[in-house]
């Protein structure tokens, strides 16, 4: 499946970095971070399936997600360092342990390759029931959200997937909707990434615990473990600068 992207910087002499959004993301969220980043090498933001100005599907699993990266790491020279957030991270996991040659150095934001047994459903029955009709900018969409959706970073986020010309929503909400218990869980998937990684997580977000460290470890034996303070699970959205300077310096390490 041919994704579509948003290229930032130039080709340069470091790896390029493939950034890929979570879930009801899009490249566009990444722009500020993206666009910082690629003072020292070419930045890829990527829309998956079912998501921004990609292509939809009716299925949705991390195998399928990872076969799309992979696509598109061949497009830009068979290798690039990655940074994934959420579903993103799992869909980034996944490509790193079945195509390892593929992927340089590895940013996890706040995910761990494990099944979650709480449910992101509700956020599509918010957005499934603002009025689009009503809607003639995206101010009107986040207010509408408001009476489900309280938090104010949360409603900016979700309306900028938001086709307000259109009045339509450029998420498959209903494919995501059928497909949720897979974008929750976790494939049983055999392999090891033998290079670094950086399991980077909010200090306020409960995703990635001690708990999971051992099964992290067995899977990405260079694991390293960082948090950022205040943040939650929405880390890069909550606390950029810290997100980005935290990125920009692990790809940086020469180890």
């Amino acid at each position: 499946m041919q994704l579509h992207t948003i290229t930032h910087g130039t080709v340069a002499d470091t790896p390029p970095l493939l950034i890929v959004h979570g879930l009801y993301g899009s490249a566009r969220n990444w722009g500020v971070i993206a666009k910082r980043l690629s003072d020292t090498r070419q930045v890829i933001a990527v829309d998956l399936r079912n998501h921004g100005q990609s292509p939809w599907s009716d299925s949705h699993s991390y195998p399928e997600l990872a076969g799309d990266l992979s696509e598109l790491i061949d497009t830009l020279g068979g290798s690039a360092d990655i940074v994934g957030h959420s579903m993103g991270g799992k869909a980034a996991m996944a490509l790193a342990l079945t195509a390892p040659d593929k992927v340089g150095r590895l940013v996890v934001a706040d995910i761990a390759p494990v099944a979650y047994a709480h449910s992101q459903i509700r956020y599509i029955e918010a957005m499934r029931a603002v009025d689009l009709s009503r809607v003639e900018k995206r101010s009107e969409a986040a207010a509408q959200l408001a009476e489900t959706v309280p938090e104010p970073t949360l409603q900016s986020f979700f309306t900028q997937s938001l086709d307000v010309a259109n009045k339509r929503w450029i998420l498959n909400l209903d494919t995501l909707a059928a497909e949720m218990d897979k974008i929750l869980g976790w494939p049983d998937i055999s392999g090891r990434f033998d290079g670094p990684t950086l399991f980077l997580s909010g200090s306020e977000s409960d995703y990635v615990g001690p708990e999971h460290r051992d099964t992290i470890r067995a899977l990405f034996p260079r694991a390293r473990f960082a948090r950022l303070p205040g943040a939650g699970h929405w880390l890069h959205a909550e606390k950029p600068r810290d997100f980005e300077a935290s990125v920009r310096t692990f790809l940086d390490m020469t180890d």
